[in-house]
């Protein structure tokens, strides 16, 4: 009989194409990958990768196994989330995955109070920008700022966020209006809808600063490095006034997500809850914005 753990991380290997790749998702080191590849190979007699100057290929066996492996994966993580699913109280670890924003300003704040309601719950929360996969159980539930479209999924829409311009006092009390320099995300994220949005609004005047990540913006901002697009929650708590009112607002829906097969879990419907309640937290921070 195979060893299926062999078999696990020789897919992983396959899926992703790199040692370090594979080593990342299963959460090992990229030598017990490696380990693993070389035991399968061993215990088939088969060789399954060719290695070429650091690069894994498969060969054609490899191929073959592979697409077996994947169906004996998919039935594996069917199994786990049936298992998952039946069981009747909260004791085992739940995994959550957010924009990293989202879970450190949003959701963090709020999770001893879900241990008060839930004293015998186990979090995971994974602060990520990359889409985790849910029916490989990467996580158990998950917020995403694009709608989700595989139909395996759960999905509900639990609140939005709300864009404004905001800059430091300092740097909105010396500037006019005319003279504002903007921060904004490389070229690479023009597609995001907020970054579209200040793309519309910049009309030639100079960004300064760009970034691909938003903390990198708000901490620019808030140094008077220029006017900077943010979602409400970190432009009414850090300090920052928002700039120009007159060019309104932008907004992102926040979708929850979860395998259906985790529908009847109790964990999933605590978290979907009190997720629903982080995501609340932005509406105080509207009104206190339009006052500004």
């Amino acid at each position: 009989m195979l060893d299926w753990d062999d078999l696990r991380h020789f897919l992983a290997l396959a899926d992703d194409g790199s040692l370090s790749a594979a080593a990342r998702r299963l959460r090992v080191e990229h030598a017990t990958v490696a380990r693993r590849v070389a035991a399968l190979e061993s215990a088939t007699g088969v060789k399954l990768v060719d290695r070429r100057a650091g690069r894994y290929v498969l060969t054609p066996d490899g191929r073959r196994v592979a697409d077996y492996a994947r169906r004996m994966e998919s039935e594996a993580f069917s199994i786990e989330r049936l298992l998952r699913a039946a069981q009747n109280d909260l004791a085992a670890e739940m995994t959550i995955t957010a924009p990293p924003l989202i879970a450190s300003h949003l959701i963090a704040p709020r999770i001893a109070l879900l241990r008060r309601d839930h004293p015998n719950l186990r979090l995971r929360l994974l602060g990520d920008s990359r889409t985790l996969s849910l029916p490989r159980r990467e996580a158990d539930i998950a917020l995403r700022l694009n709608r989700p479209d595989d139909a395996a999924l759960v999905i509900r829409k639990i609140g939005s966020m709300t864009y404004r311009l905001y800059g430091s006092a300092p740097y909105l009390k010396k500037r006019a209006k005319a003279d504002y320099e903007f921060i904004a995300f490389d070229e690479s994220l023009d597609h995001v809808p907020q970054q579209s949005w200040l793309n519309g609004l910049l009309a030639g005047r100079p960004v300064v600063l760009r970034s691909n990540d938003l903390a990198v913006q708000h901490a620019a901002a808030l140094a008077g490095v220029g006017i900077a697009a943010l979602p409400d929650f970190l432009g009414t708590r850090a300090g920052l006034r928002q700039a120009d009112p007159a060019h309104g607002v932008t907004t992102r829906d926040v979708w929850l997500t979860y395998h259906e097969d985790m529908r009847d879990s109790p964990g999933i419907a605590v978290l979907t809850d009190f997720l629903a309640g982080c995501l609340a937290q932005e509406k105080p921070a509207r009104r206190r914005a339009r006052a500004a």
